[in-house]
């Protein structure tokens, strides 16, 4: 089983860190699996160039489609181009729901595999936390910040 679907089997609330409900391991599972299916070729689809930003910074490589200002039947015609697979990362606030739910009922209807549980999970683990993605790698940074001085005891 590959990580990325180990992260998905996690419920992220488990609340193992420093952070209440934040499981610092299934966080970073969950992180592997994004930059694995990046690796793999997936496109990730984002709101805007700041949360594209942050994904950068956690490392991911692979291609990116960025929805801002743009209607979302155009955003799945760019996320099905020669993907194989497209993981929406949108905000979790009313507005990303939205986008998300969108942009996925465009890309179902054009025949793509597309991945929101990612987002789900991501949403349910850090939403006390944080509210978008371009908070997303700060986040992760403070988390590991904190768990570091446990590991080196």
């Amino acid at each position: 089983m590959t990580r990325r679907r180990r992260a998905l089997r996690r419920s992220g609330d488990e609340g193992r860190g420093r952070r209440a409900g934040i499981d610092p391991d299934a966080l970073e599972e969950l992180l592997a699996g994004i930059l694995e299916a990046s690796g793999e070729g997936a496109a990730i689809v984002v709101e805007g160039e700041r949360d594209e930003r942050s994904l950068r910074e956690l490392g991911v490589e692979g291609p990116i489609v960025r929805a801002a200002r743009r209607p979302a039947l155009e955003v799945a015609e760019d996320g099905v181009m020669g993907y194989e697979e497209v993981v929406i990362l949108t905000d979790w606030d009313r507005a990303g729901d939205e986008l998300a739910r969108r942009i996925e009922l465009h890309l179902r209807g054009m025949g793509a595999r597309v991945d929101t549980e990612t987002r789900e999970r991501l949403k349910r683990m850090v939403r006390r936390e944080i509210k978008d993605v371009e908070s997303l790698s700060g986040f992760v940074e403070r988390v590991r910040s904190e768990i570091c001085p446990e590991e080196l005891r």
